[in-house]
């Protein structure tokens, strides 16, 4: 598949029923869910402020966080993956999506306007905005767009990266890995790292594969691809076939 940003990864005629993500769980969801639910929450998170120049943090490693990355990156915004909890001097953080008991605790120190999105339990506070239950009732579709290449799509907070030079890390995973159709690719590396979003998230959707989280625990003992994205600083045990290897992904 070609692509020069990531929004072309989720156009409406890409929509089928190959399976794009399994979740922790191993439950499978395909493509057509996943670009309709990505409009879903961008026009979600569109209410909360978030548009080009903006940074919208993100926490957990699941179906829904990575929904809010794909609705970000719809409105042009930037992803930063589990941002630290002292945000308070960050001046174009616009939201933070997180689990509601997180936000609900006062984890997480906001700067001045940032909104709070949260997934999970309903929320008892009335200015943390229901992730779940907006996704779910907003409108499934969203309008063209027309986003430059060069435009920010991640942050790890000492750099930025662009669309461009995103998927062009991914594209060099695919054809480094010989990743095909229908090959699964298990997140073992945290997203906070804008490679792990590269290999583990976008090489699957550019080859038509699936992206395979583990969520937030530290299992490695079930093989759950044919591929899996992990750190070299780790001891490079993995249970899947194919490991690769942070370090080879040029960002």
């Amino acid at each position: 598949m070609t692509a020069a940003t990531v929004d072309d990864l989720l156009t409406r005629e890409l929509r089928d029923d190959h399976t794009s993500l399994v979740d922790a769980t191993g439950r499978e969801f395909d493509h057509h869910w996943l670009c309709t639910t990505a409009w879903k929450a961008g026009n979600f998170l569109r209410h909360a402020g978030v548009r080009e120049g903006v940074t919208v943090g993100v926490v957990g490693e699941a179906p829904l966080p990575l929904l809010a990355f794909f609705g970000t990156t719809l409105l042009e915004g930037t992803t930063r993956f589990d941002p630290p909890a002292d945000l308070a001097d960050a001046e174009d953080f616009r939201a933070l999506v997180a689990p509601v008991r997180d936000l609900e605790s006062d984890v997480y120190d906001l700067p001045p306007g940032a909104q709070r999105v949260g997934y999970g339990a309903k929320p008892d506070e009335p200015d943390v905005h229901h992730f779940d239950a907006g996704v779910w009732s907003e409108n499934p579709a969203f309008p063209p767009l027309d986003i430059d290449p060069e435009t920010a799509l991640l942050t790890d907070g000492d750099r930025t990266v662009s669309h461009a030079d995103v998927l062009e890390a991914a594209r060099e995973v695919v054809d480094d890995y010989g990743l095909e159709a229908g090959d699964r690719v298990v997140v073992r590396a945290p997203l906070s790292d804008p490679r792990t979003v590269a290999a583990g998230v976008l090489a699957p959707l550019l080859a038509d594969g699936a992206i395979v989280l583990t969520g937030d625990t530290d299992e490695t003992a079930v093989e759950r691809g044919a591929y899996a994205v992990s750190d070299s600083s780790d001891d490079g045990a993995v249970p899947e076939p194919t490991r690769i290897d942070l370090d080879d992904v040029g960002l």
